[in-house]
């Protein structure tokens, strides 16, 4: 029904009709109300129409201007046989005309016009934001969205406690802080985990994570003997190592495995079982083949480098541990011999020798304890990182060996993908096709090009991650064994100078067993005229007599059976005012009660060398 013909309304006699835009079956727009005078701009054209008279003559179609149109320009008059003519009502006083139906290309330009508007306002707009300035940043989601740097993701892990009951398996307590939206909280507390459970996780950390060196896990039990001091410091240590690894890895971190291992309420074991992609007999005898060509030279060359690593690190570490033994050997053997010195003593009718062989004794089997631990400190302090090193680059080549086995998967698969196609084309060129074997040489060739495509992202992917990992892998080996080597140092110059401390201890005894000398002179007749006699120690608090440098105050207070600092810091060598290096003390609390010689009687290089020139033999 049109509306356009009824009467206006009684309450607004002379506004326009409010049904008067609604459309008609032979309409196919919203003609614009029409005014009193043509509009000579475009915005005159949008101006609300104003009222009309009651008493208004009929127009024909040529007076009025069509509303759609983009240009300034009018267009041309419409014939007078071609207007329409509108129906009149008897109570109405003024006749509206509809205009005949737009074609497309009115259409168009209307469309274009109001794209044109729109740009306008919207110009408009920003300029004015622009003069005013714009306002708090929260009624600008826009503008701070563009400005929003991606979330920084971390995870924390804190060891709290090391718990040992006999010889089981200790229980490690820890705290973790994290803002990854896979975990429930951003805190956990007092999560206890046996050290088999972190051997789990890092199996498969290794397994599922083939673009990620996952390092070894420290073993539970260090060479200093359960129940120690250093035992503890050592294991919580090399552990909280371990965790900042993994937690700061970007690629480890996000592992659903690390969810479960925080969260897990009652112990832990991974809900995947990942495997390596050869074991066994097969992966044996890949190894045997040439290593397939590989674009990354710096992966390449890193495999053989890690694999003598791993070789030499291995060997050293059981050269060591072959020290150790006959070092603890050693020990023993001076405990026993000086048990067996100070039995002398018991036979001996010489008051001076029997007292000579009874403080021997006892100086001998100081010297055998002094020699048990230094073989336990060797064992703690070198022999314990070469096997942990040796075990953690066995882990980097079998990572490099599954690299090289996804490259020759790679290569695999191009090469039945070529097959494949050259299959679909000998199909192609064929007399005689058969629909069956065309779907199934199709599905074929796609299932390959897709399996290649995978595996070439899947390579692409390994290639990128391992070449940062390796970096880093390489740096933070060589600052640890950095680190072992100058501990080790350390701990023997330490032994060393004990032991000559103690056996200078025995000097006074041994040359008081008689009025000449005792064995001192070693059965000589010829005396010399002056006897320059010495009974001060060498190792002092103020360092190594013979070698002149005075020790440095920095002491590190080590204890017999092997105290360590929990973190050694790298130094920088300061050279002393002789100009060599200052060496680190050797705990100079248990020579204090050592009395120093003059500076004239010291036996350094120079005194030694003056002596040698004027003794008589």
């Amino acid at each position: 029904m049109d509306y356009s013909s009824l009467p206006n309304d009684p309450d607004h006699p002379a506004g326009a009709d409010p049904w008067q835009s609604s459309p008609q079956p032979s309409r196919t727009s919203f003609p614009q109300p029409e005014s009193r005078r043509e509009p000579d701009s475009p915005t005159a054209k949008h101006a609300p129409p104003t009222p009309e008279p009651q008493h208004q003559e009929e127009r024909d179609g040529s007076d009025q201007e069509s509303p759609n149109a983009s240009s300034y320009e009018e267009p041309p008059p419409q014939q007078n046989g071609a207007s329409r003519t509108a129906s009149r009502s008897d109570t109405a006083s003024d006749i509206r005309f509809q205009g005949p139906p737009l074609t497309e290309e009115e259409l168009r330009q209307q469309q274009l016009y109001q794209q044109r508007q729109q740009e306008r306002y919207q110009q408009a707009i920003h300029a004015q934001q622009h003069a005013r300035g714009l306002g708090p940043q929260r009624y600008h989601p826009g503008a701070r969205a563009g400005q929003r740097q991606p979330p920084q993701y971390k995870l924390q892990a804190k060891i709290t406690g090391l718990e040992r009951t006999g010889k089981k398996d200790p229980a490690i307590t820890f705290d973790v802080h994290t803002n990854l939206p896979k975990f429930r909280t951003t805190q956990v507390r007092a999560i206890k985990r046996t050290h088999s459970e972190f051997v789990k996780l890092a199996d498969h950390l290794i397994s599922s994570n083939p673009e990620a060196f996952v390092p070894a896990v420290p073993p539970a039990l260090t060479s200093a003997g359960a129940g120690t001091d250093e035992d503890e410091a050592r294991t919580k240590s090399s552990l909280q190592r371990w965790l900042n690894y993994v937690c700061s890895n970007d690629v480890l971190m996000r592992d659903d495995e690390m969810v479960f291992f925080v969260e897990s309420d009652a112990g832990y074991s991974p809900m995947i079982r990942m495997k390596q992609p050869a074991t066994g007999v097969r992966r044996k005898v890949i190894k045997q083949f040439a290593p397939p060509p590989d674009d990354t030279p710096e992966l390449h060359d890193a495999r053989p480098v890690v694999k003598l690593f791993y070789l030499g690190t291995m060997e050293t570490g059981q050269k060591v541990d072959r020290v150790v033994k006959a070092r603890r050997g050693l020990g023993l053997a001076e405990s026993d011999l000086g048990v067996k010195i100070g039995q002398l003593s018991v036979q001996e009718t010489h008051p001076g020798l029997a007292s000579a062989y009874r403080k021997l004794g006892k100086i001998i089997q100081t010297t055998g304890d002094y020699h048990a631990a230094q073989g336990t400190a060797e064992a703690t302090t070198i022999g314990d990182p070469l096997n942990y090193h040796s075990s953690d680059a066995l882990i980097v080549k079998e990572i490099l060996t599954n690299r090289h086995i996804l490259l020759r998967d790679l290569l695999t698969a191009q090469a039945a993908t070529r097959n494949k196609l050259s299959a679909a084309d000998r199909i192609k060129s064929s007399s005689s096709v058969r629909r069956e074997k065309v779907d199934e040489a199709i599905n074929a060739l796609d299932e390959a090009k897709s399996h290649e495509q995978y595996l070439t992202h899947k390579t692409q992917r390994v290639t990128s991650n391992l070449l940062h990992e390796k970096r880093r892998w390489f740096a933070r080996t060589a600052a640890d064994l950095r680190v072992s080597i100058r501990e080790y140092v350390l701990r023997e110059i330490d032994f060393e100078r004990r032991t000559l401390a103690t056996l200078e201890a025995v000097r006074p005894d041994v040359r008081a067993i008689d009025a000449s000398g005792g064995l001192s002179r070693l059965g000589r007749e010829a005396h010399p005229a002056i006897r320059r006699t010495s009974m001060a120690s060498s190792q002092g608090p103020r360092g190594d007599a013979w070698s002149g440098v005075p020790r440095r105050p920095d002491a590190l207070d080590r204890s017999v059976s092997g105290g360590f600092p929990p973190t050694v810091k790298e130094e920088d060598g300061v050279n002393g005012e002789d100009g060599g290096r200052k060496r680190a003390s050797t705990g100079a609390s248990s020579l204090k009660g050592v009395a120093e010689e003059p500076d004239d009687d010291r036996i350094d290089a120079k005194n030694a060398a003056s002596r040698l020139a004027t003794s008589t033999f």
